[in-house]
């Protein structure tokens, strides 16, 4: 945790809150930080600032923010990725949301299992988001959308989604030029579920105007594949 994500109902008066128990016990028993010591706080959607402790009880500590803090810039980013297993949904939303996804988009595919759209962590996305800004020291949510129906997602949504200066780029195996390198606009990036996309969802997705590139001759998991995409097109 780089950061004490709050949330704007959290202040009052000139003070802000801590009191959800797990930040409370990560700056208590982890950080053993006191009265009078300094800790980054954000304010979700709103502004970071490095602030002191003022109080601390039982269960809350106030905290009076000091001086305001730059955040982190999110990348020109929607990805798009095929609803992973539920244990691989959890990593993939905290790191997605860590490195800087401006937003994320989950879709069905041939090879995603439909129990996985039952799975109690989409409950809990939420969670996991604030996980992930923690991390980073963000206070800006990505906006997270859910498309349980692949062909209406390609042909109806991911058409308006595409312009000149923000193309789409399909991560393949099987394609035949590699993905680009240290690119200077906004992308969409699309990745498949483990098996990957099958060829008739690859033509489809081409046949909408997405482009097509490998990552080299190694198949790589989702949240390997995320994380390896976003170092390679914004480095």
């Amino acid at each position: 945790m780089n950061i004490v994500l709050l949330q704007p109902e959290d202040g009052q008066d000139a003070f802000w809150i801590i009191q959800q128990p797990r930040q409370y016990q990560h700056i208590i028993q982890h950080l053993k930080l006191n009265i009078g010591d300094q800790l980054k706080i954000g304010i979700r959607n709103q502004a970071r600032y490095l602030a002191e402790i003022k109080k601390i009880d039982a269960e809350k500590i106030w905290v009076q923010p000091v001086q305001e803090e730059t955040i982190p810039a999110k990348l020109p980013v929607t990805l798009v990725v095929a609803l992973p297993r539920p244990k691989v949904l959890r990593r993939l939303v905290m790191d997605s949301v860590t490195l800087g996804v401006d937003k994320l988009i989950l879709i069905h595919s041939y090879r995603v299992d439909k129990s996985y759209w039952q799975t109690p962590f989409l409950q809990q996305l939420d969670h996991y988001v604030t996980l992930g800004l923690e991390q980073a020291g963000d206070v800006h949510a990505p906006e997270i959308q859910l498309y349980q129906r692949f062909k209406p997602f390609v042909e109806d949504i991911l058409p308006q989604m595409i312009q000149i200066d923000r193309p789409a780029y399909l991560a393949h195996p099987y394609a035949e030029i590699a993905m680009p390198q240290t690119i200077d606009h906004a992308c969409t990036i699309i990745i498949g579920p483990e098996g990957g996309f099958i060829p008739y969802e690859v033509d489809l997705m081409k046949n909408n105007g997405c482009q097509v590139y490998h990552l080299g001759n190694r198949i790589l998991r989702t949240e390997t594949a995320v994380s390896y995409l976003l170092g390679r097109l914004f480095a």
